[in-house]
């Protein structure tokens, strides 16, 4: 009885028809009687009818109906194993990748080794589970680590919001209750804005707004805008770039990259470190390098540096949201390029990115 309810649990409920069926066994008897019909015509070729055994009719009729019970039981049993046991077990797995499992994988039905159209497919299923795991465990990622940095900033507005109803606070107090509250402010304002722009530039493949632009130009601004912070940190900044370099990108997008880079260069060097920018360039490519005397990163940091909201240092998590590197990258694959990272601890970081160069 156990194994009984074990089958009856298997079965799906959706499913209310089977291959092998009463009306199947009756239109392969008819067709093979009807064959019979030539096997007949060259029988009374050679023996006239007057003289066919009696009975031979009936016979015949018998005979096929067994060749066709043992033609519908061999073809039943054949279509069972290379189909409908392979199908089951297909069926069942995809009702439970449907149903939110994803630790399921199908074990191939050979046992020698090779492969046929079956094996392939069920190989093809666990690729398939397998990538639909890490995208979930991706996404359930990226929601926790949403909820958690849209959380502190919100918290900070509402504890800080609350103190300002405060009566009696002092000029000083107020401007600064205001002050944090502004900042968590932008802070959030800025978190959403790279989730929109990594939204909008993991879904599409091309950058839209492709010009040609001096890229030597572009990292002069761009340098010159952390200027303030280099001679507030006491850094040395060393420029070496040539004078010119004419690139085909979206150029609003690319300062993202560059913007990136030297803001955290600049973040992860301590005072009276360095920070170097470095731009060459021969007949086919365009390599710019960005390198600091800062912490460094681990082996395990350099692995993860482009994840989204990874952020290697929890020193300097007030002062970003772990998008920068990912938004860069992005930007980066868009044009056909590459970035390298080169780390070491206590000496320093390098990021070397390369692209085509317009000709």
């Amino acid at each position: 009885m156990s194994k009984e309810k074990s089958k009856n649990k298997m079965k799906d409920i959706r499913v209310n028809t089977k291959h092998n069926s009463l009306k199947q066994f009756v239109w392969t008897y008819l067709v093979l009687s009807v064959l019979t019909a030539g096997q007949t015509m060259i029988y009374r070729a050679y023996v006239p009818p007057e003289r066919l055994p009696e009975g031979y009719v009936f016979g015949m009729m018998g005979y096929w109906a067994i060749v066709t019970l043992i033609f519908c039981l061999v073809t039943a049993r054949q279509r069972y194993h290379a189909y409908d046991k392979p199908m089951r077990k297909l069926s069942e797995a995809a009702k439970k990748v449907a149903e939110g499992v994803y630790s399921v994988q199908l074990s191939p039905l050979r046992k020698d080794g090779k492969k046929d159209y079956v094996d392939v497919m069920f190989e093809d299923f666990n690729k398939m589970v397998e990538e639909l795991g890490s995208t979930e465990m991706m996404k359930s990622d990226f929601i926790a680590s949403v909820s958690h940095e849209i959380k502190t900033p919100l918290s900070v507005i509402q504890s800080y919001a609350m103190a300002l109803q405060k009566e009696n606070l002092i000029y000083e107090t107020r401007k600064e209750y205001t002050d944090t509250i502004i900042s968590a402010s932008q802070k959030l304002t800025g978190l959403v804005t790279n989730i929109l722009r990594l939204n909008k530039l993991e879904n599409q493949e091309i950058l839209a707004s492709v010009q040609s632009y001096d890229l030597c130009r572009q990292l002069s601004e761009c340098a010159l805008t952390f200027e303030e912070l280099w001679e507030e940190k006491n850094i040395t900044f060393e420029a070496d770039i040539e004078d010119r370099a004419i690139i085909s990108a979206d150029e609003s997008m690319l300062e993202i990259v560059w913007n990136n880079l030297f803001s955290n260069a600049i973040k992860f060097t301590e005072p009276g470190g360095t920070v170097k920018l470095t731009q060459t360039s021969d007949s086919d490519m365009v390599t710019v390098i960005v390198e600091d005397s800062g912490c460094g990163m681990n082996e395990e940091t350099v692995k993860h540096i482009f994840d989204k909201f990874y952020q290697g240092d929890t020193s300097h998590s007030q002062e970003g949201n772990g998008l920068g590197l990912a938004l860069s990258k992005k930007v980066i694959e868009l044009i056909g390029g590459s970035v390298i990272v080169k780390s070491t601890p206590g000496i320093g970081t390098i990021f070397i990115v390369k692209f085509l160069k317009n000709k």
